[in-house]
């Protein structure tokens, strides 16, 4: 890099700020409520707005006018408003807030439903109130999808009339904690914990479907699988000696099919579902199965969706094609030990909670628009661990599966290796991808997702997360297009390892909210790219070799870097850039910068960047993906 065109640069950019500095998005004058429609919102997950939108339920809101942000930020419930602005991040992104306004349900006649759900029955008269002018009533029944609800009226008589109503405590804005009826999640590990007990526990309770007695052995009592399952007695075991059987089947016994591994084998006629499983607590193990059908979708009995949602033409189209096994309404159920060739599903899973898939293989096409899900799961919350899937379309898709675990797999090959759609609630553990377009994606604004001790290599994308309160914790991404893309809010990213990506970071959020730490992001070809937005401040992150000493020797350089930056994104890569680093003309810069946040727009700076990795061992240059884990 030249020094003379870093400098032009560095003049070009302090013009610019000089010009941008007698102005401000608003002022406290102007800055009159909007309609909620027009702001950038944040808060609440798209997931919980979804659920109040369709039943007809309310959600207070604020929407908040800052000083350095030409957006006004709406926030959906009053907590998350009140957490935002308790945070010096915020002001240090967006300024001081100018106005801020709360919705006034004081002539909507609010009620709450049976759930604590708000409804109103003057829908018109929800309104605007200045915040500092309102009552609010807290610690109340009233709730939302997410939690419970802080209820703010205009007038103190009727937020006293519905406290005696509905319970709670009469608040002033200046009086409200910032904590206070914060949706606060568990401590991560704790929730890491508790997934994964209820995990061992779901196994360890379907492992027991393997222990029932044999009623029928076919080739012995029967000769066919058809007649075995007619005859075999409710919770007994069918056993299937080596051998290939028929079956385009249709089970409603709770039975147990057990075959001797590969040797066995289940035959479709390749022209739709080779098993269709419809009792609870069913089981299939030691067998493998094939002669799958090649539809992908389904074609749905009540007409066409062509004029539906979305949402409604996944639960009626994606749902019904083709596949080794459907499971529908088969709650605790397994298939264990069970190899599928398919080119089309896998395993659908519908509404069949504590379902189990362990140990199996699934390979799918060879490209992945011939193919479909290896395993869908829809409105299930099941456990998939220790399966190899290769090829086809999605390892595994999740549908209104809150609460799935999926562990200790190994993925490659595919589009997307995990692809969690309106699921909330997931832990993603301990799983190999490679050679996908995205290996762990989580779209459509879910919440309290975790993803953790995954390794990702050779892909587009390493890890993408939307939605909100999730966390990515102890991955590693390597040799991929994108490393991260931090697509979410109010979500925390620490101790993961991001190395040797063409870009190791991607954030587009236009509200940074995400907390990043302890990371190391090192020899990546970019540190990060960004979007629009203000500037994002992360801290604690190991960059490799960056300008700066720990001269008292806490772990942290003492200056700050800026990973997109004109000169530290440039110092991995030219001795000239880090000597500029250091230099007086980069100081001033930064100096204006600092007084005016406003005109630092899209940038990312870590304010307290490591002298060393934060995860130990990974700093080798030889620490590459291998098999199952990372091995130097």
């Amino acid at each position: 890099m030249r020094v003379s065109v870093v400098l032009a640069g560095l003049a070009l950019g302090l013009t610019i700020a000089s010009l941008a500095f007698v102005a401000t998005p608003a002022d406290s004058a102007t800055a009159h409520p909007v309609a909620f429609s027009e702001t950038l919102t944040t808060g609440m997950t798209g997931v919980d707005v979804r659920q109040a939108d369709a039943g007809g339920y309310e959600i207070p809101r604020a929407q908040v006018f800052y000083s350095q942000y030409q957006y006004v930020i709406g926030y959906y419930g009053i907590e998350t408003a009140l957490g935002a602005l308790d945070r010096d991040t915020t002001t240090r992104q967006f300024g001081h807030p100018l106005a801020i306004y709360v919705t006034d349900f004081a002539d909507a006649g609010v009620e709450l439903t049976d759930d604590g759900l708000l409804v109103v029955t003057s829908d018109p008269a929800v309104d605007w109130v200045e915040a500092g002018d309102a009552f609010f009533v807290v610690d109340s029944a009233a709730r939302t999808p997410g939690g419970p609800a802080i209820v703010p009226f205009d007038d103190r008589a009727t937020a006293v009339a519905f406290a005696d109503r509905y319970g709670g405590a009469i608040r002033r804005w200046n009086e409200l904690d910032s904590h206070e009826g914060e949706l606060r999640g568990e401590p991560v590990r704790r929730q890491i914990d508790d997934r994964r007990a209820w995990a061992d526990r779901t196994v360890r309770e379907r492992e027991g479907l393997l222990e029932r007695p044999v009623s029928v052995t076919v080739g012995e009592d029967v000769s066919t699988l058809a007649a075995a399952v007619r005859t075999a007695a409710a919770n007994s075991t069918i056993k299937l000696p080596p051998g290939t059987y028929n079956a385009n089947l249709t089970i409603e016994k709770s039975v147990t099919i057990r075959g001797a591994g590969d040797r066995t084998r289940l035959l479709g006629d390749g022209a739709g579902t080779v098993l269709n499983l419809r009792a609870e607590r069913t089981a299939l193990s030691n067998l493998s199965i094939a002669g799958v059908g090649t539809n992908n979708t389904g074609k749905p009995t009540n007409g066409s969706v062509a004029n539906g949602s979305w949402d409604e033409t996944v639960r009626t189209v994606y749902g019904y094609g083709d596949a080794a096994v459907v499971l529908d309404g088969a709650n605790r159920s397994l298939l264990a030990d069970v190899t599928v060739e398919t080119p089309a599903s896998g395993a659908i899973v519908r509404a069949s909670d504590g379902t189990v898939l362990r140990d199996a293989e699934i390979d799918g096409t060879d490209t992945w628009q011939d193919g479909f899900m290896s395993v869908l799961a829809m409105n299930s919350r099941m456990v998939v661990q220790n399966t190899t899937f290769v090829g086809g379309r999605d390892a595994v898709y999740t549908h209104d599966a809150d609460g799935l675990v999926v562990r200790n797999n190994r993925m490659r090959g595919m589009r997307f290796g995990v692809h969690e759609m309106f699921t909330s609630g997931t832990l993603i553990a301990d799983n190999t991808v490679r050679g996908t377009n995205i290996g762990l994606v989580v779209m459509t604004r879910p919440r309290s997702n975790v993803i953790v001790d995954n390794r990702v290599s050779d892909s587009g994308v390493g890890i993408s997360v939307s939605g909100s309160s999730s966390t990515v914790l102890g991955n590693v991404v390597i040799g991929n297009h994108y490393g991260m893309d931090l697509g979410s809010q109010r979500s925390t990213y620490e101790h993961n390892v991001v190395r040797g990506n063409d870009v190791g970071l991607r954030t587009g959020t236009i509200l940074p909210t995400n907390e990043v730490s302890d990371n190391d992001v090192i020899e990546n070809d970019r540190y990060v790219t960004t979007g629009r937005g203000p500037v994002r401040v992360w801290s604690g992150n190991y960059w490799g070799s960056i300008p700066g000493r720990d001269r008292d020797g806490d772990g942290t350089v003492e200056r700050s870097f800026r990973p997109t930056g004109v000169v530290d994104s440039a110092v991995s890569r030219s001795t000239g850039a880090a000597m500029l680093a250091q230099s007086p003309a980069v100081s001033l810069l930064r100096q204006f910068q600092t007084a005016v946040p406003g005109l630092r727009a899209a940038d990312v700076i870590d304010d307290r960047p490591r002298a060393k990795p934060a995860q130990s061992g990974m700093a080798s240059s030889n620490a590459t993906i291998d098999g199952g884990g990372v091995s130097p």
